[in-house]
């Protein structure tokens, strides 16, 4: 099935994405600073819902994203997750995991025609939270997480920081991404959901 508006803010971004435009600016372990990096992406959305909980009714996207430094054959880094729009309470949230070990449920008020929203997150938080694996937790604590989605025509576009408490730096690491990715799909691909009901 395919799903319109009952995905509110979202609905634009069901199809296949790549963006070539990436900028990455985070810490290198190898270099021990801070640099800047080029990078490329594909994104993927898939529709769901609706997922009932008790009278809360979501619908999302199943996703998938993974980032490329140049000409390089593995990412350097990979997400998977969901997007989430809760029509009755006007909130849209971005629920991910990445493989280093992390786990983001970032969210914050929208409308359904929404041109641009704002997810957040905070380490300690009992609803948009972040949690981290030990080592990360005592070597680069991730406690603050922004994101800024901007739909286009055929584009989408995001400016995220994750704010992080590194243990090789003397201030707060401000890690900065963003990017601007194209459509070069439509279609909603084939749900690997299985939606539970209350």
């Amino acid at each position: 099935m395919t799903l319109g508006a009952e995905l509110g803010p979202l609905e634009k971004l069901v199809g296949i994405w790549e963006g070539n435009e990436g900028l990455d600016e985070a810490f290198s372990n190898t270099l021990g600073k801070v640099t800047e990096t080029p990078f490329r992406e594909k994104t993927s959305f898939s529709s769901f819902g609706p997922v009932d909980n008790g009278r809360q009714v979501l619908f999302g996207l199943d996703y998938r994203t993974a980032a490329w430094r140049g000409d390089e054959e593995n990412p350097f880094h990979t997400e998977v997750g969901y997007w989430l729009w809760d029509a009755a309470d006007g909130q849209v949230m971005r629920c991910f995991m990445v493989p280093r070990g992390s786990t983001v449920l970032a969210g914050g008020p929208s409308t359904a025609d929404a041109m641009t929203f704002e997810m957040k997150a905070e380490i300690g938080s009992e609803t948009y939270g972040i949690l981290s694996n030990k080592f990360l937790a005592e070597a680069a604590r991730c406690i603050r997480y922004e994101v800024i989605v901007t739909l286009g025509d055929g584009t989408f576009s995001y400016e995220e920081t994750t704010t992080i408490e590194h243990g090789r730096m003397d201030t707060l690491l401000i890690h900065t991404d963003r990017n601007t990715l194209h459509r070069i799909d439509t279609a909603d691909l084939p749900g690997e959901v299985s939606v539970a009901k209350d």
